[in-house]
C-alpha cells in the first residue's frame, strides 16, 4: 500500500506532518494494506491561514485493487484531528467495502430468532 500525502500552501510542517499522517494511515488502515494498492491524503486549511473551529480538511482515497476508488472526507480544528477523523471513516468504510465482496449466501442472519 502506497501513502501519497499532498497539502496546499497553507499548511506548515510538511515534513514532519507527511510523516505523521503516513503513520496515521498504517495504524488505522493496516488490516487492508494486502487489498489497497494506494491510499491518497489531501489536506488543506480551508480559512487559508486564519484561525476557526473546522477549518482543516482531510480527504482520503482509498484504491482497492482491480475496484473503483472510494473517499470519504473529515474537517476539524487541526490537521491531526481532521486526518485521524478521515481516517476512522475511511477504515468503517473499508471494512464495509470489503464486507460485503466476502459476504456468503445463507450465512447467518442478524434477524434470526434462535436466541430467544
Amino acid at each position: 500500500m502506497h501513502i501519497q500525502v499532498n497539502t496546499d500552501d497553507n499548511i506548515e510542517g510538511r515534513d514532519a506532518m507527511t510523516a505523521g499522517v503516513e503513520a496515521v494511515v498504517t495504524a488505522t488502515l493496516g488490516q487492508f494494506s494486502d487489498h489497497l494498492t494506494r491510499v491518497e491524503v489531501h489536506i488543506n486549511d480551508e480559512n487559508a491561514g486564519k484561525s476557526g473551529q473546522r477549518d482543516k480538511r482531510c480527504m482520503m482515497e482509498a484504491r482497492p485493487t482491480h475496484q473503483k476508488p472510494v473517499a470519504v472526507t473529515h474537517e476539524a480544528a487541526t490537521v491531526d484531528e481532521a486526518c485521524a477523523g478521515a481516517a476512522k471513516k475511511l477504515r468503517s468504510l473499508l471494512e464495509t467495502h470489503f464486507g460485503k465482496l466476502h459476504a456468503v449466501k445463507g450465512a447467518a442472519s442478524i434477524r434470526d430468532n434462535e436466541h430467544r
